[in-house]
């Protein structure tokens, strides 16, 4: 029977019947059978229902299933969808994508939405379709975040400028708020000039450039910073354009170096050198400048290819050499400060720009060496005459010294031969002492006429700078500007009352004060020295007199013209032997004699030998003979 023509005329009829058969049929052991066993109701058309009502055709049925499945949206987890808010609770958003049921978004996910009202249109990623409660889970704020990075790629890849709001501050910067997504703006991208306070920024809607984007964990880096640059390279390259030496630019000073400041030409830096800034000398740009100051400057000179600028301010003012005033002329006296002291004087700085020297030549009348760096200090302020004047050159030279009159044109009047006065150590060398006796007055005593009796090897052992010491004049040179000063010859000369206390062979205590390879300097009485060669400094014991060791010492040597005596010590010990000896053999001879006039004596009594006689002769003669064997020996 076909499905499509059924007809049910006694559907009623049929059910009984069928139960019936169903009933009797049910104790057949169907299984064992072979053959097709036919049950009841085989013949029975299930598509005919007992209310008689006919089923689709195949066309018909796929036309209304397509009708059924286009009434629901088909959907895929992370997907995101457009929806129609339905309904608000206090908690969430009710929302209807088209889907079989309407899914709920926390009401926390809409903050940025005061307004939302039912009927509005949103977009939501699906998270879940179902979950296990069996709703439909969606989320605006993810769909957000996605649609937000999607943006940002783009606007990476484009390089487009984005605006953002600046939500809070965290280690090392700022996270902003780009699209709806969170993305962080490093402390070193918030501005070309480093930034210390971060709240500054916090809640501030600020534009920005996307430098870094990390598609993993999906997180993005802007930089502000960026912008700054770029409009910067932008001015710099148009100012670069249309600059040309010469040329007058307004900056402000951004930075301060000891070579010089940094200046900020709108875009563009360039450098205004120390000595570009001012005529007259200054030791650090900050005496003249400040920071954020505005200043006019002239271009001097610059470099396409580097970007450098050389920039110059006191270009801007004619030189002072060039308007120098009339009342600076040869033989005015001017004043001026000290700005910078040589070896050979010191520059004495008249006018911003206007410098003259002062050689060390024309600080005083004295003919003694000066040192400028210790008669002159820096910022000093000094009254000079103008002794020549170049404005060409622009070169001035000062004196200090024609100040005064010259004290050597009556030298033979305040200081005559062999008088006696006190000065003042200015400076002391190795082969002498200056000394000055007023100003621009002085001389040198020469080491040899310190003292009398003791020899220096500096005269720093015997004097000091500064200090007081008496002196005689000895001779003038007045054409040189020359004193020939003494000391020792304020006293008479000891050497000649001490010639017959240390004459040759006498013996004195000596100390060793000091030893080398050639000797040693032993300290006398009287305040005399003397000098012992090393050979002369053995002991008996075969060792040597050391240092700072006290002994007797014979004088060898005394030379008054050279004031010098030479000593020894060995020859005290050696002159003792030889002394002893020297008496053994006059004994010896004393003894001799005697013998010889015993003998002779006795010969002399005897008439007539015995030989009693002769045994007592035998035995004077042996007697003589040991005396004499021994004061040979004693010779020897």
């Amino acid at each position: 029977m076909s499905e499509n023509n059924i007809v049910n005329p006694n559907a009623e009829v049929q059910e009984p019947a069928a139960a019936a058969e169903v009933t009797a049929t049910t104790n057949v052991p169907v299984a064992i059978v072979p053959e097709r066993v036919v049950t009841a109701h085989d013949d029975f058309d299930w598509s005919i229902d007992k209310r008689n009502v006919a089923a689709y055709t195949q066309e018909e049925k796929e036309k209304y299933d397509k009708v059924y499945d286009n009434t629901f949206v088909a959907i895929t987890d992370g997907e995101l969808v457009k929806g129609l808010v339905v309904a608000l609770t206090k908690t969430d958003v009710v929302v209807n994508i088209g889907f079989k049921s309407d899914g709920l978004v926390s009401l926390n996910e809409f903050r940025d939405v005061p307004n939302l009202k039912t009927g509005d249109e949103i977009e939501v990623m699906v998270v879940e379709k179902e979950d296990r409660e069996g709703h439909l889970h969606l989320s605006r704020k993810q769909a957000r975040t996605t649609r937000a990075w999607e943006r940002i790629v783009e606007v990476h890849k484009t390089g487009e400028v984005v605006t953002g709001v600046v939500t809070s501050k965290t280690k090392g910067g700022l996270i902003v708020d780009v699209f709806g997504m969170e993305t962080f703006l490093p402390g070193s991208q918030i501005d070309v000039k480093p930034v210390t306070d971060y709240d500054q920024f916090v809640g501030k809607t600020m534009e920005f450039k996307v430098v870094k984007i990390n598609e993993a964990i999906k997180n993005a880096v802007v930089s502000h910073k960026a912008l700054i640059e770029s409009d910067i390279e932008a001015q710099r390259a148009e100012i670069m354009s249309k600059l040309e030496k010469g040329q007058v630019l307004e900056g402000t000073i951004k930075n301060i170096t000891d070579f010089g400041a940094f200046m900020d030409l709108g875009g563009l830096d360039g450098l205004l050198y120390i000595t570009d800034i001012s005529w007259g000398r200054i030791s650090h740009p900050s005496e003249v400048l400040k920071l954020d100051q505005k200043l006019r400057v002239v271009v001097l000179d610059f470099d396409d290819g580097k970007k450098r600028i050389s920039l110059g301010l006191k270009q801007l003012t004619p030189h002072p050499w060039d308007v120098l005033p009339e009342a600076i002329r040869e033989g005015e006296i001017v004043k001026g400060k000290v700005v910078n002291i040589e070896d050979y004087g010191a520059f004495l700085e008249i006018m911003p720009g206007v410098e003259g020297l002062v050689h060390v030549s024309e600080i005083t009348w004295a003919n003694t060496p000066i040192n400028a760096k210790e008669f002159f200090k820096l910022g000093d302020e000094h009254q000079a005459k103008v002794v020549t004047l170049d404005k060409e050159s622009r070169k001035m030279s000062l004196s200090i010294k024609q100040l005064s009159e010259d004290p050597w044109s009556t030298i033979e009047t305040k200081f005559p031969q062999g008088s006696k006065h006190t000065g003042l150590v200015k400076n002391i060398t190795p082969y002498g002492v200056f000394v000055e006796l007023a100003p621009g007055i002085g001389g040198m005593i020469h080491i040899s006429d310190l003292s009398w009796l003791k020899r220096f090897n500096h005269p720093s052992e015997y004097t000091k700078v500064g200090q007081h010491i008496d002196v005689a004049i000895l001779g003038i040179d007045k054409d040189n500007r020359k004193l020939q000063l003494g000391h020792k010859q304020l006293e008479e000369d000891p050497w000649n009352a001490l010639e017959q206390t240390f004459a040759i062979g006498t013996i004195h205590e000596g100390t060793v004060t000091r030893k080398d390879d050639k000797g040693a300097i032993v300290q006398l009485p009287y305040g005399l020295e003397g000098f012992a060669p090393n050979r002369h400094l053995a002991k008996e014991d075969g060792k040597q007199v050391g240092a700072d060791e006290t002994a007797q010492f014979m004088v060898i040597e005394f030379d008054r013209n050279e004031k010098r005596i030479v000593l020894s010590h060995a020859r005290i010990w050696e002159q003792a032997k030889v002394d002893e000896k020297e008496s053994a053999k006059k004994e010896a001879r004393v003894e001799a004699d005697k013998a010889h006039k015993a003998v002779k004596s006795i010969q002399s009594k005897v008439e007539k030998s015995t030989l009693g006689d002769l045994g007592t002769l035998a035995e004077i003669k042996e007697k003589l003979k040991q005396e004499e064997k021994g004061a040979d020996e004693a010779k020897q």
